[in-house]
């Protein structure tokens, strides 16, 4: 299993990445193909209580190599990115990794 990690650092209003994560970006990523698995989440803090280098985070989940790429490769899967920047003013950061 191969899974999508999105790290969404702070934005500079938060209200308005709300909006956009819930009413457009979501949607986007549940028209993706091969999409086993979404799970989003926010940050609500650290061990020592510092703050959070993130904000909100999102896994994907896909069988297979084959199918990440095959859906990233897919119209939904190229909307869904190009989607980003509309809302991430506090970047993103992607990780792509193996699930043992």
């Amino acid at each position: 299993m191969v899974k999508v990690t999105v790290l969404y650092g702070p934005p500079e209003d938060p209200s308005a990445f709300e909006d956009h994560y819930a009413n457009t970006h979501a949607p986007l990523v549940a028209k993706m193909p091969a999409v086993q698995r979404f799970e989003a989440s926010r940050v609500i803090g650290t061990p020592d209580g510092s703050e959070a280098p993130y904000y909100r985070i999102a896994e994907l989940w896909f069988d297979s190599h084959d199918d990440f790429q095959a859906s990233m490769g897919s119209p939904q899967g190229q909307d869904t990115v190009a989607d980003i920047p509309n809302f991430a003013s506090g970047g993103a950061t992607v990780v792509i990794s193996e699930v043992d």
